[in-house]
C-alpha cells in the first residue's frame, strides 16, 4: 500500500467539500500509482467513509464482493447473507445511510454493467441529489473517467466538483527518502518523477546508481515493467503511442522532428499526440510572450512524467541491455554519460516552479526564438524578469558571464518599456551571499529546497 505522505491540499478540498453539507458528486481520476487510493483511505478514516474497490470480475462477483464489503462495514449478518441481486438493491441500501461513499476503481464497474452511469444518474435525480449525499467515484482510466464528464454521457451534469490528481511536485516527493541530501533527492526526483508508488521503491540506504541499476534496468522488476503496463492499459494501439514517445524522450520535440523521426505520417502522429495530452502525458508548450498559444507555430511537445522521459530516452532505446541482463553495462555507457544533461533539464522545470512562487503576480515560462533561448522569462505590465538555470556549481566569474550572456538575449524578447531585472539558479554557488551583497539575483538548490 502506497504510504501517505503530503497531499494536503487535495485532502482539504475534500474535507472543505465534505463540510459543506450539500449533494456532492465528486470524480476523482489519475494515473495508477499516483496515490488515489492513499489519499480516499486517508479520509475515510477521518470521517467513518465507507471505501469500496471494484475488481475486474464478473457483475455478480463485483455486487457479491461489494455486498460483503459493505455488510462487514455497517455489521450487518442480513446483507452477508443475502447479497445484492443488482445495483437498484444497492442504492436503496445507501440511501438509508447518511455516510460518506467512496467507490474506487468504477471503471471496473461500468467495463461489466454499462447502464450503471445511467442507474445512478436516475438515482442521483430523484434521491442522492435531494439531500447531503456525499459520493465520490474514482478511477485510473482516464479515458474512462473523462468520458463521464461527456455530453453523451448519462452523468453529464451531475458531477459537483472533479479533481486530477496529478503526480507530486519535487518538494513533496523529496520527503520520501528523507535521509538523502537535496541533490540526490533531486536527482531522483529526475529518474522517478512525482509517482508515490515508484519513489517507494528506492532504498535509501544504497546510492542513486545502485537503485537505478537493481530497481530499473533489471528484466521483471515493478519499475522496469509498470511504463509499458500503464500504457498498454489506455491505449488500443500501443506500439505507435511507443514509438511517439520515445522520439519526444530523444529530443524530437516538434511535430515535424516527430514525424521525420518515426517515419509516421502527419495525420497519424498528429491523431497519437492529441491522445497523449488528453491522457496527460505529453504536453504542448509555447514561448511565454505567445500572446495566441493555440495558433502558435512555435509549440513544442515535451513528456510531462520525468519516469517515462527517463524510461523512454534510456531503457526502451537499450532493451537488449536489460534482456541480456547487463544493467552495469547499460549504466555505464549509455545513462552516465548523459545523466547530468538529463537532470539539468529536470531542474530548469523545478527552477520555474519554483520561480512561480516567487513571483505570483507574474506570467512565467520559457522563451525560444530560432537559435536564442531563455529558461525563465516573468512579465508583469510594469516588468519583466530573466532566469538562466545551470545545474552545476557556479563561480563568481561563471555568473558574471551568465548574466551578460542573459542580458544580451533579452533583447531579442519583444517586452519593449518594461523594467528589466535578471537572476540565476544553480545547483551550487559558493559566493552567493557576496554576490547578493553586490545587488545581483542569484539562488541555488538550497533556495529552491527551503520551505516556503
Amino acid at each position: 500500500m502506497t504510504a501517505f505522505i503530503n497531499r494536503t491540499k487535495e485532502l482539504q478540498t475534500l474535507e472543505r467539500l465534505c463540510k459543506e453539507k450539500k449533494p456532492k458528486l465528486i470524480l476523482l481520476y489519475g494515473r495508477r500509482r499516483v496515490g488515489k487510493t492513499a489519499l480516499l483511505l486517508e479520509f475515510a478514516k477521518q470521517h467513518k467513509a465507507l471505501y469500496i474497490v471494484a475488481r475486474q470480475e464478473s457483475a455478480t462477483d463485483q455486487l457479491r464482493k461489494m455486498s460483503q464489503d459493505i455488510a462487514l462495514f455497517f455489521q450487518d449478518p442480513v446483507l452477508q447473507a443475502t447479497p445484492f441481486q443488482n445495483y437498484d438493491g444497492l442504492f436503496q441500501y445507501l440511501l438509508q445511510k447518511d455516510i460518506p461513499v467512496l467507490l474506487d476503481e468504477f471503471p471496473y464497474l461500468v467495463e461489466t454493467t454499462p447502464a450503471l452511469p445511467s442507474i445512478l444518474q436516475e438515482y442521483w435525480d430523484t434521491q442522492f441529489s435531494k439531500r447531503s449525499s456525499f459520493i465520490i467515484l474514482c478511477g485510473s482510466s482516464i479515458t474512462m473517467m473523462e468520458s463521464l464528464l461527456g455530453y453523451q454521457s448519462p452523468l453529464y451534469g451531475r458531477r459537483t466538483e472533479q479533481i486530477l490528481l496529478e503526480p507530486l511536485s519535487f518538494q513533496d516527493a523529496r520527503l520520501f527518502l528523507p535521509k538523502w541530501p537535496s541533490e540526490r533527492q533531486l536527482m531522483s526526483y529526475a529518474v522517478l518523477g512525482g509517482t508515490p508508488a515508484y519513489l517507494q521503491e528506492f532504498d535509501q540506504q544504497e546510492s542513486l546508481e545502485k537503485n537505478i541499476i537493481h530497481k530499473v534496468l533489471q528484466k521483471n522488476t515493478f519499475l522496469s515493467q509498470d511504463t509499458l503496463f500503464v500504457l498498454r492499459q489506455e491505449l488500443n494501439e500501443p506500439r505507435w503511442y511507443f514509438s511517439i514517445i520515445a522520439s519526444i524522450a530523444k529530443g524530437n520535440t516538434q511535430m515535424g522532428t516527430i514525424i521525420n523521426d518515426t517515419g509516421l505520417a502527419k495525420g497519424v502522429v498528429s491523431k497519437y499526440l492529441a491522445v497523449l495530452q488528453q491522457l496527460h502525458l505529453v504536453g504542448r508548450q509555447v514561448p511565454v510572450t505567445e500572446k495566441h498559444p493555440e495558433k502558435s507555430r512555435k509549440g513544442i511537445y515535451l513528456l510531462k512524467d520525468n519516469y517515462f522521459r527517463f524510461w523512454f530516452r534510456f531503457v526502451f532505446e537499450h532493451l537488449n541491455y536489460v534482456e541480456q541482463q547487463k544493467p552495469e553495462l547499460l549504466w555505464k555507457e549509455k545513462i552516465l554519460p548523459q545523466l547530468s544533461a538529463f537532470v539539468g533539464g529536470v531542474f530548469e522545470e523545478i527552477a520555474l516552479s519554483w520561480a512561480q512562487r516567487q513571483f505570483p503576480d507574474m506570467l512565467l515560462g520559457r522563451w525560444w526564438d530560432k537559435d536564442k533561448e531563455i529558461d525563465i522569462v516573468g512579465i508583469s505590465p510594469q516588468e519583466a524578469i530573466f532566469g538562466e538555470v545551470k545545474w552545476k556549481k557556479l563561480q563568481k566569474k561563471e555568473v558574471l558571464q551568465i548574466l551578460g550572456e542573459l542580458k544580451e538575449k533579452s533583447a531579442f524578447v519583444p517586452l519593449a518599456g518594461k523594467k528589466k531585472r535578471f537572476f540565476i539558479v544553480g545547483k551550487e554557488i559558493p559566493i552567493k551571499e557576496q554576490l547578493r551583497k553586490q545587488g545581483l539575483l542569484v539562488y541555488d538548490l538550497h533556495d529552491i529546497c527551503r520551505k516556503p
